[in-house]
């Protein structure tokens, strides 16, 4: 199976990736984005430096000047790519995947995403090609150094609209690369923090960098049980993404955040449009048009979603994957878990309510979450699928099949990587959600 996915390139280390393919990688990405400046960012992986240092080869071989920002959340390699003006940049990370796993984040200019369909099949076709001869004389790209954290805490602060009060929160980095920018930020603001994991330590020793998973949500839900904390925070391994739990230590569903987070954004400009991908709740839509938005669903996935705002101008998006993403006032667009907790603090200082007070309202339907099965014909099941449902009142293909009834709804996604169909359900009541999603599963069949 290649390592060039949908989003990014990853594989296990150094089985499926090596120096000499970082390498290789590197002089293709500085083809393919033939710019004069890149930004190289690394995670804490133990192999990271390794991997950054032939990137960095590859795209000097190419002649392009290489601004190496050292260890970095991803966000901040996104902020860094803006503010220096570089035609591009690359994140040495795997993300919440495993220690033994790396890969590289790939962005153009303004950090817009390379992507499976817009150019990142092309960079593996010239990582794959013989390495052309050097030509004589050619000019070979500089390496630079640049610590960008304190330029990035006025990044992310400029989304407070004044001092936050003075919260408890509780905050698991993880030991990903969240600490990087959180530690300076913290040192500005008026916070009590219990820190848990913030040594950037690419082993994972105390729990996967996934907030995604209940597990992984059990020390920072402890942790605020046991100081009181207004609420609680858990990063990914580069802190792209955050998932949130309230002052009860009950995780909030990240689709519920995303209307949480729209309302001081939709304050500053009325009448704003807010996307939410297509597995979100209808709670979601809903809250966005009472906070006097605009709400569109769009598809998963982190290029289509900031391809979408650059196209419709929104201002804010959201995903269930715990991906928030911000219009920032230099006309950045990027996903940022830094940023989405840092909006939090303006959204309380605010509302001056706990934000289980804010979420409530919200938790009006039952979802199942995602269900995984693995088939043995997607396009068939989902035609199957289709079929029985025909007679529904609304039926969408923007992503898989997405189904809609009165009272319910379901969204069945295929994988971009393997036979495997994503189940999201909502309904009504708890008992038609059981029943709907017991049906479903039986007419879809396979095994988790």
């Amino acid at each position: 199976m290649s390592i060039f996915k949908a989003y990014d390139v990853r594989g296990l280390v150094p089985e499926e990736l090596d120096p000499e393919l970082a390498r290789r990688i590197g002089r293709a990405i500085g083809r393919f984005l033939a710019a004069p400046t890149v930004v190289v960012g690394r995670d804490a992986r133990s192999h990271s430096p390794a991997l950054a240092e032939a990137l960095i080869e590859g795209l000097c071989e190419r002649g392009s000047d290489v601004v190496d920002v050292g260890l970095v959340a991803t966000p901040m390699l996104y902020f860094a790519v803006e503010a220096l003006a570089a035609g591009g940049g690359v994140m040495v990370t795997a993300s919440h995947n495993p220690a033994r796993y790396n890969g590289f984040k790939i962005c153009r200019e303004h950090a817009i995403p390379v992507g499976g369909e817009s150019g990142l099949r092309e960079i593996e076709r010239l990582a794959a090609a013989p390495a052309a001869p050097a030509v004589p004389g050619a000019r070979r790209g500089r390496r630079l150094r640049r610590d960008v954290a304190a330029d990035y805490v006025g990044h992310v602060r400029a989304l407070l609209s004044g001092e936050p009060p003075p919260l408890r929160v509780a905050i698991d980095c993880g030991n990903g690369m969240a600490s990087v920018g959180l530690e300076p930020l913290l040192a500005t603001l008026p916070l009590r923090v219990e820190r848990l994991y913030f040594e950037p330590d690419g082993r994972f020793p105390n729990h996967e960098a996934d907030p995604l998973k209940p597990e992984n949500l059990r020390d920072v839900s402890a942790a605020v049980q046991r100081t009181g904390a207004d609420f609680g925070v858990a990063f990914d391994g580069d802190a792209d993404r955050a998932v949130f739990v309230d002052d009860q230590a009950r995780p909030i569903s990240s689709d519920l955040m995303t209307a949480v987070l729209a309302r001081p954004r939709l304050r500053q400009a009325p009448g704003s449009r807010v996307l939410y991908d297509l597995r979100s709740s209808r709670a979601t839509a809903e809250a966005i048009g009472e906070a006097g938005g605009v709400s569109e669903m769009c598809r998963v996935g982190h290029a289509f979603i900031k391809a979408r705002m650059r196209e419709s101008g929104a201002i804010f998006a959201g995903e269930l994957s715990g991906h928030f993403y911000f219009r920032f006032a230099s006309g950045l667009v990027a996903d940022d878990g830094i940023a989405a907790f840092t909006a939090l603090l303006d959204v309380l200082a605010t509302e001056r309510r706990p934000l289980s007070e804010l979420v409530a309202p919200l938790r009006r339907y039952a979802a199942s979450g995602e269900i995984n099965r693995r088939v043995e014909d997607v396009p068939a099941l989902l035609a199957e699928i289709e079929r029985a449902h025909a007679g529904a009142p609304e039926i969408s293909h923007l992503d898989g099949l997405l189904v809609r009834y009165p009272e319910w709804w379901f969204s069945l996604r295929p994988s971009n990587t393997e036979p495997v169909v994503r189940l999201n359900l909502e309904a009504d009541t708890p008992a038609r959600m059981a029943a709907e999603r017991d049906r479903l599963l039986a007419a879809i069949g396979g095994r988790a």
